[in-house]
């Protein structure tokens, strides 16, 4: 099933906006103008060209890999603040939040940055199937074949 998206305005242009060329703000504040995070979250962020940052989709007990989205700022922050998760896709250029039609929905239990700051990893309770095509992630049934490395 595909998903609808959720109303929402066009996200903040951070394109090309790094940790490291934004100018400095006040305790609290946002550094990137019209981001709605907090400016400690916002600094530690390394978005691509679009603004986007990719987000891994864990399931929270049983370190399942779910799916792979983009959030920008204002997905991040509805993902922090309302408890579900909010994506931003990149090919109808608005917000969505997984379950809203099909009621797969992703509880979120906890988010974290990696050492670089260029990906998230949102562990949330999945109600259902995680990926569009039905599967319970979209990784199932789509390995490769590879020589594995020795055990350590």
């Amino acid at each position: 099933m595909s998903e609808q998206p959720a109303p929402s305005p066009a996200p903040a242009s951070t394109a090309g906006a790094t940790s490291s060329d934004a100018p400095s703000a006040g305790a609290g504040a946002s550094l990137l103008p019209g981001s709605p995070l907090p400016a400690e979250i916002a600094s530690t962020l390394k978005r691509d060209g679009a603004g986007l940052v990719a987000a891994i989709v864990q399931q929270f007990d049983t370190n399942e890999v779910l799916m792979l989205g983009w959030m920008d700022d204002e997905a991040l922050n509805r993902t922090l603040t309302t408890g579900r998760v909010t994506f931003y896709s990149r090919s109808r250029q608005e917000y969505w939040r997984k379950g809203d039609t099909s009621g797969h929905v992703q509880w979120v239990k906890s988010v974290a940055l990696d050492c670089d700051g260029d990906a998230l990893l949102v562990r949330v309770d999945q109600v259902g199937a995680a990926c569009h095509t039905g599967t319970r992630t979209c990784f199932d049934g789509r390995d490769f074949d590879v020589v594995a490395g020795p055990a350590s």
